[in-house]
């Protein structure tokens, strides 16, 4: 078994362990790669342990391993970073998710530029559920009228929430964090404005994943514990 292998195998376990503490189906939980900085033989290692969603931060990069990696067995692509205005064609063009749509301006700019024999792209709308003064975001505030635009876009299919979140002092204070998020999704869902209802809620990393589960989490995106330190 490869380090990363190995690595992927731990992750495995905590998720089927914070599942089980917090009476939750294992098979509920999807793991996110996160493989930014590292090159296509770490990700091919992944793959071979039976991986296939990885999760990018810098796009230009993304884009690279995705091409480099076409032929390998389908794999999941998630843009995860920020996404400016002037690379919103290369996300449109080659990626399968976008889970840190905070504006309107880039939902619109994905909707027009996703191929139209490509399937519909994939989004979450990322909340600065906290407050944080450094974290992107759209306030909870105004997530339900950027919903409301958002659903309106064709080329696009509205899957959930992302979050991420100031990191918190204890387990206690990660799960209020996240619990605020779950109530927000819940809320949404609740709401009847959804054509249909979102069924992702993408909170939770290496440091923090049991919180994450624990509150409500339907992926976790995680990379340190699964490449290594960066």
């Amino acid at each position: 078994m490869t380090m990363i292998a190995s690595r992927l195998k731990a992750v495995q376990d905590r998720i089927s362990t914070a599942c089980t503490a917090a009476g939750r189906d294992p098979a509920s939980i999807r793991l996110l790669a996160v493989s930014k900085t590292f090159d296509t033989d770490a990700v091919l290692e992944a793959v071979s342990a039976g991986q296939v969603a990885f999760g990018e931060n810098y796009i230009a990069e993304g884009v690279e391993k995705i091409i480099a990696l076409r032929q390998q067995r389908a794999l999941e692509w998630h843009c995860i970073g920020p996404v400016q205005s002037n690379k919103t064609r290369l996300v449109a063009e080659n990626f399968d998710w976008v889970q840190s749509v905070d504006r309107l301006k880039i939902a619109q700019r994905l909707n027009e530029q996703r191929p139209p024999q490509l399937p519909l792209l994939h989004i979450c709308l990322q909340v600065n559920v906290d407050g944080g003064a450094n974290k992107s975001g759209v306030v909870p505030g105004e997530l339900m009228a950027l919903i409301q635009e958002v659903i309106q876009l064709p080329r696009l299919r509205l899957r959930g929430l992302m979050t991420i979140p100031e990191p918190s002092a204890d387990f206690a204070a990660a799960c209020a964090v996240h619990l605020q998020a779950k109530a927000l999704f819940d809320q949404i869902n609740s709401a009847g404005v959804l054509p249909e209802p979102m069924d992702t809620l993408s909170m939770g990393m290496t440091a923090d994943l049991e919180a994450a589960i624990a509150s409500g989490s339907t992926m976790v995106r995680v990379g340190t514990a699964i490449f290594g330190g960066r």
